[in-house]
């Protein structure tokens, strides 16, 4: 699998590929870490432009830091790269970073971007290029938002639908237990709606049972968490209460009417949660 992340000097790049370096992957993927200069917000007028010791720079010498920053970019993740035992490359394009990691992985990569908060300020910055990136990729998308760990414990949302089917072939097909680590705990979650429960009750918990059986075929240890109410609300009180390392979820479930896991709910879960998030298209 090809991996494409964004890096930019901080400390949020050393966390996105040491996460890379982390998770269990059956396979290590093959990186391409982008870093992007975007030479038109340095020429827009109405962009408040660099400035170094209170001195306002012109439009050359911004270009010039931009590329000299680039430098020092590709040359430390590189080292990086090799730190970790990750094979993969760096290239610096002239681009917006979100629209340069979505072209380069196409349908079949995982963007790897790192949060960098996501409040209102955040989102301004480096937070837009996640949200940009989790809402119009084709591929999935990992928010990082904390130093990289050890997965133990990954919370899995769940309706039935094909996006959160998806999310749970995707983990039965790239993740496996690292050699001679214990099993990797699955809390998987399934939420089901107020109005409908008497009706979906019996099925819910059946197709609970039957994704969990899946996983535990491929080497997971699984805990079930049948819900009832507003999904991203009730998986971020399983969330809060289990602290899981990671939360891996569908990009959209089947809709109010026939499900609760809504697209929004991602998006409300990369919002609201402490811990990294997988959105799985």
């Amino acid at each position: 699998m090809k991996a494409v992340v964004g890096v930019d000097g901080s400390k949020y790049s050393e966390w996105v590929l040491g996460w890379l370096g982390e998770m269990p992957f059956r396979v290590a993927p093959r990186v391409t870490a982008i870093h992007a200069m975007d030479l038109q917000s340095v020429r827009a007028p109405f962009i408040v432009q660099p400035t170094v010791s209170g001195y306002e720079l012109d439009e050359g010498e911004a270009i010039h830091l931009l590329e000299s920053r680039a430098k020092q970019v590709e040359a430390e993740t590189k080292r990086r790269l090799v730190k970790l035992g990750l094979k993969g490359s760096v290239r610096v394009v002239q681009d917006k970073i979100a629209q340069a990691l979505i072209e380069q992985a196409g349908h079949k990569g995982l963007i790897v971007v790192g949060s960098r908060g996501l409040d209102a300020i955040d989102r301004l910055v480096l937070g837009s290029v996640s949200t940009t990136v989790t809402l119009h990729a084709s591929c999935p998308v990992l928010i990082v938002k904390e130093p990289p760990q050890t997965l133990r414990r990954m919370l899995v949302a769940t309706d039935g639908s094909p996006s959160s089917k998806k999310a749970l072939q995707f983990m039965a097909k790239q993740f496996t237990a690292k050699p001679d680590a214990k099993p990797l705990v699955i809390l998987l979650v399934h939420v089901m709606p107020f109005l409908r429960y008497t009706m979906v009750k019996e099925a819910g918990e059946q197709l609970l049972a039957q994704e969990a059986a899946k996983l535990e075929k491929v080497g997971y240890r699984v805990r079930q968490f049948p819900c009832v109410g507003p999904a991203a609300e009730e998986i971020m009180k399983v969330v809060n209460h289990e602290q899981p390392d990671l939360i891996v979820t569908g990009a959209k479930g089947r809709g109010a009417v026939a499900r609760f896991l809504q697209g929004s709910v991602s998006t409300k879960l990369v919002q609201q949660s402490a811990c990294s998030v997988l959105v799985v298209r």
